[in-house]
């Protein structure tokens, strides 16, 4: 296929462009600097260059091309948000943004919609014992602070599942770690800026795994259904931070009580809440299969790969 993809020079889309890539596809990225084509074109795809919160501009910049699908990638953050209003830009990308995407898609004639979707769409705190699957409610928290995170994330599964002859698929992620991802945890952990708080249970992905799902979901995901896209071994956010200490030798993390995070009400309700999330569906339907069934086995894989 032929697909445009919004965020390929981002953190995951430097991961997913060469995975689709390496599936025969034609890879298409938009970004909105000379420092994105760069980084675009080293991966072996091309570039567009526009803006997607400015409609105008992007459908100018796809004008008379055909793509076969729109991968939308979306996010504004550069590092782990704390409060509440670190995502804000980002749920502005999965409204406004993700419109903006699918005008396109109907412009050039695609038939497939993919969107990043991520697992707090099911609520922020302790959603129970009992491993959530996509049947669970998706949507606003009823926790007020949280209510516009979970609006922008149903309202992005809404667009994409809403137009005719375009089939619509939301990947709702777990929290991302390896290859890039995993840097940014190495580079926090060496800079003495990672404490860990023993407390809650979450869903990762690895990059790689993610990658192949998206893959996956492309070439055989049903229109109008989201995917949970997790690995098998939900742990503690501690539980990674000391794998990653540990295997790269960097510095050991503090260990602070729970209850200091909640200052910064975000980053609490992320590593103190528990997340368990089911990966069956992706796995029945998608034909998908996580190559790191935990983050141990990951993290480890990641560090023997960077020779450590």
């Amino acid at each position: 296929m032929r697909i445009l993809l919004a965020g390929a020079s981002g953190v995951f889309g430097s991961v997913l462009a060469p995975a689709l890539l390496d599936a025969g596809h034609e890879v298409v990225g938009i970004t909105r600097s000379q420092g994105g084509v760069r980084s675009i074109e080293a991966m072996g795809a091309t570039a567009v260059v526009a803006d997607v919160m400015r409609r105008d501009q992007l459908l100018a910049a796809v004008h008379g091309q055909h793509f076969d699908a729109v991968i939308s990638q979306l996010t504004a953050l550069k590092k782990p948000p704390l409060r509440n209003k670190d995502m804000h830009t980002t749920n502005v990308l999965r409204t406004v943004g993700t419109e903006n995407l699918m005008a396109v898609a109907k412009a050039v004639g695609a038939t497939r919609f993919l969107t990043q979707s991520m697992i707090f769409g099911y609520g922020y705190g302790d959603l129970g014992p009992v491993p959530v699957t996509e049947n669970r409610a998706f949507g606003p928290s009823p926790r007020k602070g949280f209510a516009e995170h979970g609006e922008a994330m149903l309202r992005n599964e809404q667009i994409a599942f809403s137009e005719p002859g375009i089939d619509g698929i939301a990947l709702r992620y777990g929290l991302f770690y390896g290859g890039p991802a995993t840097n940014a945890y190495v580079d926090l952990l060496q800079a003495g800026k990672l404490p860990i708080v023993k407390a809650g249970t979450t869903s990762f992905v690895h990059l790689a795994d993610a990658a192949s799902a998206t893959v996956a979901a492309l070439e055989r995901g049903r229109g109008g259904e989201a995917y949970n896209i997790v690995d098998d071994v939900p742990v503690p956010f501690s539980a990674i931070v000391l794998e990653i200490a540990e295997d790269y030798g960097t510095k050991k993390p503090r260990t602070l009580p729970a209850w200091t995070t909640k200052p910064m009400p975000y980053l609490h309700a992320a590593v103190t809440g528990r997340y368990l999330m089911a990966n069956d569906k992706a796995k029945r339907e998608l034909g998908w299969m996580p190559a790191f069934p935990s983050i141990q086995e990951g993290v480890r894989a990641d560090a023997k790969a960077a020779g450590l």
